[in-house]
């Protein structure tokens, strides 16, 4: 009888304990346990290295072509400019918009700001020909190239993408949690992801060259297209705020290189390249 009295209380307590075990196994979700609808904008910096190309130069009294020319960056170092708005193009810099279409694919919109440096003063092979009129000033170089060995002075030939080679794109990407791999349990606090992509865009550099002692020309122009692809460590830290290490290769194929203010001449050349970047920025929800 003491038994039936006190059933229904048994049942309201195992009932109480099952919901207090339950609670205790759910845990909230996470931010950083799901992506999709996030947006993501970062900045940074980078170093390149250029493969060795050749640059075809034409005009109305010229063409020849100076083969297998080796070019630098111009780097600028940790430098206030990366952050000072009137001068952020100053420096080598990268710009990245972003937004999560699935927990773990991107769609970006970015901005490269290379600069390449081609090396002067120095013996190149040069192949074809220069006839300038008598009366210019760079007339000094007409002659016939067969492939010979000449020196390019700065008198010869300028020829920078110094402001800058500007590749933009757009990129889709890959991001995969790492961070049980480090035995990281709380990634609301730190996380880290590997990153990897395919981008493709415009090449709309502006080309700093002087040529056969022609008045100088450096204005913007589209030029041609790129390709590229990338992988890196994206470390998060308190759900909003991120450091992403990328290394990054590319095609760059330029038909169309102002070099004068002549439309009638230009340049041509195409690369490839490998460029190294640390970028810092926030990721949210809107």
């Amino acid at each position: 009888m003491t038994f039936q009295i006190l059933k229904p209380y048994l049942g309201l307590t195992l009932f109480l304990l099952s919901l207090n075990l339950v609670a205790q196994d759910i845990q909230p979700l996470k931010y950083t346990a799901s992506n999709k609808g996030k947006f993501f904008v970062s900045w940074g910096g980078n170093r390149e290295s250029f493969s060795r190309s050749d640059i075809h130069f034409k005009g109305e009294d010229y063409n020849f072509t100076i083969k297998d020319v080796a070019a630098k960056d111009k780097p600028k170092g940790w430098h206030i400019d990366y952050l000072n708005p009137t001068r952020i193009t100053i420096p080598q810099t990268n710009a990245k918009i972003g937004y999560f279409i699935s927990d773990k694919y991107t769609v970006s919109l970015g901005l490269d700001h290379m600069k390449y440096v081609m090396h002067r003063n120095r013996n190149q092979t040069v192949d074809g020909y220069i006839n300038l009129p008598a009366t210019e000033t760079g007339s000094q170089f007409n002659g016939t190239y067969n492939n010979d060995e000449t020196f390019i002075s700065e008198d010869f030939l300028m020829f920078e993408h110094t402001n800058g080679l500007n590749y933009i794109y757009t990129e889709f990407s890959r991001y995969d949690d790492i961070s049980k791999l480090f035995n990281i349990q709380n990634t609301d606090k730190f996380q880290i992801n590997i990153t990897e992509g395919l981008a493709g865009g415009i090449l709309y550099p502006k080309t700093n060259t002087t040529l056969l002692q022609k008045e100088r020309y450096d204005e913007f122009h589209l030029a041609g297209y790129g390709v590229s692809i990338h992988a890196g460590l994206n470390f998060t830290f308190f759900k909003h705020f991120f450091m992403q290490l990328d290394l990054k290769g590319g095609y760059i194929n330029m038909p169309d290189i102002r070099t004068t203010s002549n439309t009638a001449e230009s340049a041509s050349q195409h690369f490839l390249y490998l460029q190294r970047v640390i970028a810092f920025g926030g990721i949210f929800r809107i």
